[in-house]
């Protein structure tokens, strides 16, 4: 018998530490405002952060429709510029047109020496079409406006420099 009155006693000695649904229950309403409250810190901190991200933002022009895809692709050195952006771009950035607008954000980019080329996909098939004779049907552009004459301008001719910190670009289509 005593050592069931020991159980017993160590029971109710222990009790008070172990919580029941009867004991979380006034717990429940702080934990719920902390976790809001959290939340919404954290909200607020994402939303703000957004905009003070470095990064390099693309702005993109003259596009003539809202039909398809803007496809970003940034590339770090000349091989497959700027043809094969699938296979050798550093980084690609597929966005949606609203109201014939455009904007690609690349974050985490470290400094160096870079180039871009944008393209509407407007039939959505992830490549540039062409004509016949080579000529691209949907809109194309390429970083300090590097012109196409006859061919797509070299990696060199639409290089730019990236220190690392915020660099707003804007980017013309042409069709």
């Amino acid at each position: 018998m005593k050592t069931i009155k020991a159980l017993t006693i160590r029971r109710s000695t222990v009790a008070p530490t172990v919580k029941g649904p009867e004991m979380r229950a006034p717990l429940r309403p702080l934990r719920v405002a902390l976790c809001a409250m959290l939340f919404l810190v954290n909200f607020h901190v994402s939303a703000f952060a957004q905009s003070s991200c470095n990064g390099i933002h693309v702005k993109i022009l003259d596009i003539r429709n809202n039909t398809g895809t803007i496809a970003c692709a940034l590339f770090e050195s000349p091989d497959g510029f700027p043809d094969d952006y699938h296979r050798f771009a550093a980084s690609i950035i597929a966005t949606k047109i609203r109201d014939k607008q455009a904007r690609c954000d690349f974050q985490d980019i470290a400094p160096g020496t870079y180039a871009l080329v944008v393209a509407h996909d407007e039939n959505m098939n992830g490549k540039l079409d062409a004509n016949w004779l080579g000529a691209p049907t949907e809109g194309y552009g390429f970083s300090n406006d590097a012109k196409a004459w006859l061919r797509a301008p070299s990696f060199s001719a639409a290089s730019f420099s990236f220190d690392g910190k915020n660099l707003d670009l804007t980017i013309s289509l042409h069709y």
